[in-house]
């Protein structure tokens, strides 16, 4: 049997010297594509895209990256791995053409002319050309975030790992950064680690959602939202109405609170079905575990 091509996660654990268990039998398989990862703080997220990274070990488990065993030989994914970590740090003073420019030469773009080339087109793809004579130290939160970016699509990747990567940004900038991820997707595998969901909803062509450790749902959001078809229910309540207390999401709406609730029948007349959305299906995974968003 061939190797499988793509990211193969197989029953990965890792539990911290705190005792605190992180990751809990993860098993995945990713294809080239945007592949989302959705999850509460705390549910793993972040130690799995170390792991992946190869920054940290785990305790049991297996990883190849198109058919090469990782753990073994953790060089043959860093040659073709981008990473954005949810924090980035700059060397003050630093323009971020020549801060790209020297990342390029350490990703083996030895070239002078091959590596500026690929600078000047990162400066265009995540929209920084008029300011790359810039210290990065003085870039605003967006414009980190976009630099963050260039960083980690330098060498062409195979695999590139974005950790919470719109948090902070206004609507333009994430417009402008799901842009860039998406056309990178074309050839590559984009996994993308976010605790929000219409980021992956808009995405992402599969998806899974941890918490405590634990995967507890993975597929296409079409198939995930159809198996809640017909058994979601909403209905505005007045201000000072009581509310079920079994209902799976109580929401704030102009005229009062707008109220969610999953049954095979709608709980009284007041409920019409409600299209089911992705953040229900992440809701009700997180439901069964005690975990919160």
């Amino acid at each position: 049997m061939a190797n499988p091509t793509g990211l193969v996660i197989e029953d990965l654990a890792k539990t911290y010297d705190n005792g605190v268990r992180a990751l809990d039998g993860i098993t995945l398989h990713v294809a080239p594509g945007m592949y989302g990862l959705l999850g509460p703080n705390g549910a793993g997220k972040s130690t799995l895209m170390r792991t992946l990274a190869t920054l940290q070990t785990p305790d049991r488990g297996r990883l190849s990256l198109d058919g090469e065993n990782v753990l073994a030989h953790p060089d043959h994914l860093r040659q073709r791995l981008g990473y954005l970590p949810q924090q980035i740090g700059a060397y003050p003073g630093i323009p971020a053409r020549n801060l790209l420019e020297r990342f390029a030469w350490l990703k083996g773009r030895h070239r002078r002319s091959e590596r500026r080339n690929e600078v000047e087109v990162l400066l265009d793809k995540v929209n920084l050309r008029e300011a790359a004579h810039q210290a990065v130290s003085t870039f605003s939160g967006g414009m980190l975030r976009r630099f963050g970016i260039a960083l980690a699509l330098i060498g062409s990747p195979r695999l590139l790992i974005v950790d919470e990567p719109t948090a902070g940004l206004d609507p333009a900038e994430r417009n402008q950064f799901h842009r860039v991820l998406a056309e990178t997707a074309t050839n590559t595998i984009v996994l993308l680690s976010t605790h929000i969901v219409e980021d992956v909803e808009n995405l992402c062509d599969r998806l899974a959602i941890l918490a405590v450790g634990k995967l507890l749902v993975e597929g296409t959001p079409t198939a995930l939202t159809a198996l809640y078809q017909g058994r979601l229910w909403e209905a505005t309540f007045k201000r000072g109405e009581p509310i079920p207390s079994s209902a799976l999401r109580v929401l704030p709406h102009p005229r009062g609170t707008r109220v969610i609730y999953h049954s095979e029948k709608a709980p009284d007349d007041r409920f019409v079905p409600r299209p089911p959305r992705l953040e229900d299906v992440y809701y009700l995974a997180l439901e069964r575990t005690g975990a919160t968003a």
